[in-house]
């Protein structure tokens, strides 16, 4: 798969299960840490759980399982590495304190309009 199929893919699998304010961040020509970041909001540490393992499980049956991932425990942020995409899954009041919108703010914003489903 691609970066760009890696991260559509985990799109659609926090768009499944109800993640909000879902964005996908093009940041390979700013850094060499990944060359996508998908960003997404839980409504709880339970939400946030859920949504981690939907898309851990939606990139292993596509034959890409996570390299590494972070924040199980603190139960505010799980962070899942696919080496070429990071996908970030925070509750509200993380997601505002990292701001990595503004972090990132060089980056290219991925239309999802074509992805995401309408609420």
């Amino acid at each position: 798969m691609t970066a760009n199929e890696i991260a559509l893919t985990a799109v659609k699998a926090l768009d499944s299960k109800k993640g909000q304010d879902i964005k996908c961040l093009e940041t390979g020509h700013l850094t060499t840490l990944a060359d996508y970041f998908v960003l997404c909001t839980a409504t709880s540490t339970t939400q946030i759980k859920a949504l981690a393992d939907v898309c851990e499980k939606a990139l292993k049956d596509a034959g890409e399982p996570p390299h590494h991932i972070e924040g199980h425990r603190g139960g505010t942020w799980i962070l899942l590495d696919f080496s070429s995409v990071v996908v970030h899954i925070f509750n509200e009041e993380a997601r505002e304190f990292y701001d990595l919108e503004r972090l990132w703010s060089d980056a290219a914003p991925v239309d999802l309009s074509g992805v995401l489903t309408e609420n």
